[in-house]
């Protein structure tokens, strides 16, 4: 039986509706992640599983128990908020012993499970020391040992990274995940972070609108997004309106806006339908032949140069070039741009057009 399940659950603020009909499995032992723009539902989801919200419609199960009315302390859930939540007149001992206490274990637990926590976040040379002394990246470590000290198997992280710098988001993310494959604990993770989505999940729950849009791998969702909103949010995409002109056993014939003919993956669109063509920025190579285009910038990424260019179809397309071969382009070159036919999956057109169907709000 899933450890977390959501079945219908709706959430409404008088008119707003911030969640509507999630059905949702979290499997025991699964790191998953929500993921989407601001204002998409995330949070509002993480806290009626919870209990800080209760949903307007549908259940919310923990271990196969209806959690209706039931409060937070009685959920046996550890929480991670974004605002970095410690008592500031504690030591960093004192924190972690908070849920110890709370849940009124044994002496003996009393004193050895916070040590541990904060050993296993690499602090307990510092347990004697008061938030105020310690980085942001710290007091995050300490308030995530808070929440393991308090034995719950069910870790919920609000946008626990969200507050700190870069390089220390970086490196807590893979501490993140080492530490809650170590204990076999089951995490839900909301986080607008995509990068830090990839980094950390087994399963990615990508929503928009306050609905989930898709659900799968990290991997299976930067390589093969079953919608369009997915394939332009997760990582950079290339897209192009164009028009089915052939469809054979091994790939799809698409012309584009300046007529022309490029290769896609197979697909059961026929002839004459309307299409978006989605194709990663390293997939896009300068051939001999191709689209035409007109490079306009040029930047330098670290290994490789992303350049961007100007095709005849009035797309702007992006490829990126080892930094060696990068030197070989100019702004105002003429080239030719192509992809191999597996690296260009086909969409159908929006009828509202591409733009409002991967706008973020």
């Amino acid at each position: 039986m899933p450890v977390v399940e959501l079945k219908g659950v709706s959430k409404r603020f008088g008119k707003v509706v911030a969640s509507s009909d999630i059905d949702l499995r979290i499997e025991d032992g699964e790191y998953v992640t929500i993921l989407g723009p601001a204002g998409c539902g995330k949070t509002t989801l993480i806290r009626m599983i919870a209990g800080i919200l209760e949903p307007s419609e549908g259940q919310v199960l923990i271990g196969g128990r209806d959690m209706s009315g039931i409060p937070i302390e009685e959920r046996d859930i550890g929480y991670v908020f974004q605002n970095i939540a410690l008592f500031p007149h504690l030591n960093m001992l004192e924190n972690v012993s908070y849920g110890p206490i709370v849940k009124d274990m044994s002496e003996e637990d009393r004193q050895t499970i916070p040590v541990r926590y904060l050993e296993l976040v690499n602090l307990l040379d510092r347990m004697k020391v008061f938030p105020s002394a310690l980085s942001g990246g710290e007091q995050q470590k300490v308030a995530l040992a808070r929440a393991l000290a308090s034995g719950a198997r069910l870790l919920l992280l609000d946008e626990p990274l969200s507050a700190l710098d870069a390089r220390v988001r970086m490196d807590l993310r893979y501490e993140l995940r080492r530490i809650t494959k170590d204990l076999g604990l089951t995490v839900l993770h909301v986080t607008h972070d995509q990068e830090e989505a990839m980094t950390v999940s087994d399963r990615i729950v990508l929503m928009r609108n306050g609905r989930i849009v898709e659900s799968n791998t990290p991997e299976m969702m930067y390589r093969a997004p079953k919608e369009l909103f997915t394939a332009n949010f997760i990582g950079e995409t290339n897209l192009l309106a164009g028009v089915v002109v052939e469809n054979r056993d091994d790939r799809t014939l698409v012309e584009v806006r300046d007529g022309t003919v490029v290769e896609a993956q197979p697909s059961k669109f026929e002839p004459g339908d309307a299409v978006v063509i989605s194709v990663r920025p390293e997939r896009v190579h300068a051939l001999e032949e191709g689209l035409n285009a007109v490079v306009r910038t040029m930047s330098f990424m670290g290994t490789y140069i992303r350049i961007t260019a100007e095709a005849d179809s009035e797309d702007i397309l992006g490829f990126d070039v080892p930094v060696p071969r990068g030197r070989d382009f100019n702004i105002g070159d003429n080239v030719h741009l192509g992809w191999s036919m597996a690296s260009a999956l086909l969409y159908p057109r929006p009828p509202g057009g591409i733009a409002e169907a991967v706008k973020l709000e």
